[in-house]
Formats: C-alpha cells, sequence, structure tokens
C-alpha cells in the first residue's frame, strides 16, 4: 500500500527520508552490531547521538549558551506541573494567557502551586483568537507568564509577546516548534512534546535559561526538579533513547534542508493554499480569527454535520486521512507540520474544490 497523506494533530507525520534512514539503521546502528533501541543509554554510542541532537537543535533554533537543553518524559502534561513547582517560588504567583484545553491543564496544575493570574481568555468564543495583553496587565511580582504558542485543537497561535519586562515568558511550543525562526532569548522557558513536529511520543524537549533552573524547593521530589536532569545531562534514569535518535535525524533532516528559515516559507505557503481556498469557498470556512492563523493546524467546517462526515469519509479513501475535528470544534482539522509535503496540501486542497463542486 502507498504512503498517504497523514494530516493528523499527533502523532504526526515524519519525514519520509528520516523513515527510511532510521529503517536501514534499526537493526545496526553504525559499527555498533545493535540497535539504538538495545544499547545502553551510558554507551558511547548513544552519548554521540544525544550530543548531537542537543548540538543540532541549538544550531537550527539559535539557543544560546546560558540556555540547557532537556530531552526529558513525561509528555508537556508533566511540564504543566514541574513548571510552577520549580519556578512559582517566593512569588507564589503567575500570570496565564488561556486559549484552550492545553492552558486550561497547565493552570489546574498551577493553581494547585500558588495564585494564578488569568490576563486574557477566548473562552467566550470557543478559543477561537489568541487574547490581546498589555504590559501594563503583567504582574511586576510573577514568577512567570504562560502562554501555549499555538493551539493544536482550535488552531490559533500567539503571532507576538508582549513586553513582560523581568517576568519570563514560558511557552509551551509543543505544535509550532521548528516551524519558524524565534528568538530564544525572549522566553525563559521552551518545552514541546515531541509527537507533532520532532519525533515519536515519548520525547519532551525543555529549553531553560540558567538562572531559573534551580529554583525549586527542597522538599520537590528528585525526578521534578529540573536542576536533577541539568546535573545528569537528561540522564538520570533511562531516556527515551530511540526517541532521542529519531528527533536528531528530524533536527539533521531540517538543518540539510536550509533550517527554520526554509522550512518557514514552506509551511506558510502550504498554510496559504488552504486558508486562500477557504476565504474564497462557498461550502468551506475556517473557524479561527484570520489575525491569530495558525501555521500548523487549520479547523474548518462545511456547516453541516452529514457533509463533514461524508467530506472525511471520501477523503480517506483518496488517501487524505486522519482529518477528522476534535470534538469541542467539529468539523475537520489539517495538520500541516513540518513534514506535511507540499504534493499532500495541493492533494487536500484540490480534494475540496471537487467535493464543493459536487456538494454545492
Amino acid at each position: 500500500m502507498a504512503r498517504v497523506f497523514n494530516f493528523s494533530a499527533g502523532p504526526a507525520v515524519l519525514p519520509e527520508e528520516v523513515l527510511k534512514k532510521a529503517a536501514q539503521e534499526l537493526v545496526e546502528y553504525g559499527d555498533t552490531g545493535m540497535s539504538v533501541m538495545e544499547m545502553s543509554h551510558r554507551s558511547t554510542a548513544f552519548q554521540s547521538i544525544i550530543d548531537d541532537a542537543e548540538s543540532l537543535l541549538r544550531d537550527l533554533m539559535g539557543i544560546p549558551d546560558n540556555y540547557h537543553v532537556l530531552f526529558l518524559q513525561g509528555g508537556a502534561s508533566l511540564q504543566f506541573a514541574m513548571i510552577p513547582v520549580n519556578l512559582m517560588g517566593k512569588s507564589g504567583k503567575c500570570d496565564f494567557i488561556h486559549t484552550g484545553a492545553w492552558t486550561k491543564k497547565a493552570l489546574a496544575e498551577a493553581k494547585g502551586i500558588g495564585t494564578v493570574n488569568v490576563l486574557g481568555s477566548s473562552e467566550d468564543k470557543n478559543y477561537s483568537y489568541i487574547p490581546k495583553t498589555t504590559t501594563d496587565q503583567i504582574s511586576k511580582d510573577a514568577a512567570y507568564y504562560y502562554i501555549c504558542s499555538n493551539n493544536t485543537i482550535y488552531g490559533t497561535r500567539h503571532n507576538t509577546l508582549p513586553d513582560t519586562g523581568s517576568v519570563p515568558i514560558v511557552a509551551d511550543m509543543s505544535s509550532n516548534i521548528l516551524s519558524e525562526e524565534i528568538d530564544v532569548s525572549k522566553y525563559g522557558l521552551i518545552f514541546a512534546g515531541a509527537q507533532k513536529n520532532i519525533g515519536p511520543a515519548g520525547v519532551t524537549i525543555v529549553i531553560i535559561r540558567d538562572d531559573l533552573s534551580d529554583k525549586a524547593p527542597e522538599d520537590t521530589p528528585t525526578m521534578l526538579k529540573y536542576s536533577t536532569h541539568i546535573k545528569n545531562k537528561s540522564m538520570f534514569n533511562t531516556p527515551p533513547t530511540y526517541g532521542i535518535y529519531i528527533a536528531k535525524l528530524v533536527f539533521q533532516w531540517l538543518k540539510d534542508n536550509g533550517g527554520l528559515k526554509a522550512i518557514a516559507k514552506t509551511n506558510r505557503e502550504k498554510a496559504g493554499l488552504i486558508y486562500d481556498f477557504l476565504d474564497k469557498s462557498s461550502l468551506f470556512s475556517g473557524t479561527t480569527s484570520p489575525e491569530d492563523r495558525s501555521l500548523m493546524n487549520i479547523p474548518f467546517v462545511t456547516g453541516s454535520e452529514e457533509l463533514d462526515k461524508k467530506f472525511i469519509s471520501l477523503a480517506q479513501a483518496e488517501g487524505l486521512v486522519n482529518l477528522k475535528g476534535h470534538r469541542s470544534v467539529g468539523g475537520m482539522r489539517a495538520s500541516i507540520y513540518n513534514a506535511m509535503p507540499l504534493e499532500g496540501v495541493k492533494a487536500l486542497v484540490a480534494f475540496m474544490e471537487k467535493f464543493q463542486n459536487q456538494n454545492s
């Protein structure tokens, strides 16, 4: 069977070149005589893999020397708890921009540790926009200012950041990390689950500024301290070795294909094709505020549940899979991460036009 165009929100499509490279090295990696899945995380061979992964990521994102890069487990969900445990500190207070299901989960964890000030929320319109924040709203004594930079379910993203002064910005970038260039120095902490734009589920990337790395109370459980993982170079316990290996291959793929500047150009082209069609369509419409549209996740509807189901079924028969929207939005959702080829997006738009002509 031929490979399909997989529009899943996550776990998501991986570059075909990466999958083929991994297949070649599956049984025997280099001259080790074993698979990466079999080798000790304390071995010289794996140390080289994780060192290369970090070096490539630092190069791609321009990560400054005063930031640590960690390869952890537990997904974004564990970070929802680790962040307030480690950063809330003496202030006992943080600021939040609430933009959907993932900030709701992070909010719940932070509220268990201290005081949470919700400076803006888009819940009133089913999270279809990004609430704007002014500098004077930000709590001067907040331990951090929290955002989800791209909202997978609702298709929104933060296009600008407020001036938070000395308050560090913490960003969940699970669904848009590496999709375009960013200035890492504007953030105190960035985290991302790998399963959308980096690799398979099981790896969580944390990029944390040095001055925030050792703020956890003394009685914090060892595994929940960022300092534990920094001191042990992401190997306090056995890390997700094979996931880190695949991440390294993805980072290399990005570098070999022009880095983040090049992939951002392609991502804008892909998203533009779908948004341009939606804006002109007589049948389909987007569900997100135009000024806050994501480059990675594009939800859309026909206005008829029956037609939506028909579209999803027929699309799957055409090799356009995992287009069903999240239950809170309905309709369809095209997740077009870095590894989704331009050809896949063109095929989707062509099918949308065909379906529109047949069902209008």
